[in-house]
């Protein structure tokens, strides 16, 4: 398994971006997906997770409301859409797959994650 994260840039407080994240290899419906960010200095954080059904989702407290995650079977991609964005939200941004049985918990741990991305760095400006 491989993923490609991309669409991370440079936006503005208030902005809006749309990350993505393209799965290379087969099961996709078989992983969990999620996104975690790490900004400078700071340790890396769950931002959010999606069932491999993508009927469960998980967010931190700090992008309720603002970030949805959606995946699309047909493109093995998996998405995040950041709205309302804030200066706090810039960070290098990684997604994560984690195969897993369908009715198993979310994962919020990283540890417990099989592949990751490369990372794409958000900037937002005050």
């Amino acid at each position: 398994v491989q993923l490609q994260a991309f669409g991370g840039g440079l936006a503005q407080a208030g902005g809006s971006l749309r990350l993505s994240c393209v799965f290379s290899g087969h099961g996709f419906s078989r992983y969990a997906m999620a996104w975690f960010r790490q900004a400078p200095g700071k340790e890396r954080e769950c931002v959010s997770v999606l069932s491999r059904s993508g009927g469960d989702t998980y967010y931190g407290d700090s992008v309720k409301g603002r970030f949805t995650i959606s995946r699309d079977s047909a493109k093995k991609t998996v998405y995040l859409q950041m709205n309302s964005l804030k200066p706090e939200d810039t960070a290098v941004y990684y997604c994560a797959a984690k195969s897993t049985i369908l009715t198993a918990p979310l994962e919020i741990r990283q540890s417990s994650y099989d592949a990751w991305g490369q990372g794409t760095q958000v900037t937002v400006s005050s």
